[in-house]
């Protein structure tokens, strides 16, 4: 008796640390659409590209997207902080200054890496945004806040969501009205170069005990650990899938109630809905 009363107190307090917020009037828009992972990109269109996003808006999709912060404080929309995957370059992101950085050019195309105030137009009274942070370098405070800012100066529908639980806080703090997601996977078998500690913590959500999130933004293959069923089905915070990559995938999220982010493949509808 007693070990089952030990369990029930653990299984509580666990309860209690990972919940989130529920009920925003954001949903109502955000639930209607399908995110296009970083664009509608394919062969010719790169991932993060203009081109991508005017594909994803055209077709009625959303769009999850990437911002960085460069060198001289602007807002780079791209993944990676370093360009060697997608412009087969040295350097990052953050090293360089936005002119620097406009002499790349994505996947051997003629495109170059957008910033943020060229992308959100194209979505300005159309589809709605997932917007992630992607700190490096300690930059969480200032990125995030030069994100919302952007943000401010467009009429557009969006969502935001990082891995770093320092920009859910300074969203907390400074712009609570703002949907804010924490972003996880099982990083206790995808370390990603990252502490013990903070790889326990990221994968349990408890961080959740001081950000409160309003969505859990969880990879598709680790979406039934014990911490997000208990965020997004006891507490009933929305869960956001990523990324899904086939139409059975699609099927099995959105039953479940997730928001899907989707890539190399085009649903066959514009709303789950």
């Amino acid at each position: 008796m007693k070990i089952i009363m030990a369990l029930a107190a653990v299984y509580a307090v666990w309860w209690f640390l990972v919940h989130g917020r529920t009920g925003a009037d954001e949903w109502k828009t955000l639930r209607r659409y399908r995110y296009a992972h970083r664009g509608l990109h394919r062969p010719g269109v790169p991932e993060n590209s203009l081109p991508a996003f005017r594909a994803a808006a055209e077709h009625g999709f959303g769009a999850e997207l990437d911002v960085h912060l460069t060198k001289d404080g602007h807002l780079a929309v791209i993944h990676d902080s370093s360009l060697r995957r997608v412009c087969g370059a040295e350097g990052n992101v953050e090293d360089l200054t936005a002119k620097e950085l406009g002499q790349f050019r994505l996947e051997g195309t003629d495109e170059k890496i957008p910033f943020l105030e060229e992308v959100l137009p194209i979505f300005a009274g159309r589809t709605p945004l997932v917007v992630e942070i992607k700190p490096a370098n300690g930059n969480w405070d200032s990125l995030t806040a030069k994100t919302v800012a952007c943000l401010d100066r467009f009429q557009v529908r969006y969502c935001m969501e990082s891995f770093d639980p320092r920009s859910l806080l300074w969203l907390k703090g400074h712009r609570p009205g703002i949907v804010r997601g924490q972003l996880t996977q099982n990083f206790l078998k995808d370390p990603s170069g990252l502490s013990l500690k903070n790889r326990f913590l990221l994968t349990g959500l408890f961080f959740n005990l001081r950000t409160r999130p309003d969505f859990i933004a969880c990879k598709f293959e680790d979406r039934g650990s014990l911490s997000v069923r208990l965020c997004c089905r006891c507490w009933g915070v929305q869960e956001v899938l990523w990324t899904i990559r086939s139409r059975a995938d699609l099927k099995r999220a959105e039953k479940a109630g997730a928001l899907a982010i989707f890539e190399g493949f085009e649903p066959g509808g514009q709303s789950h809905e």
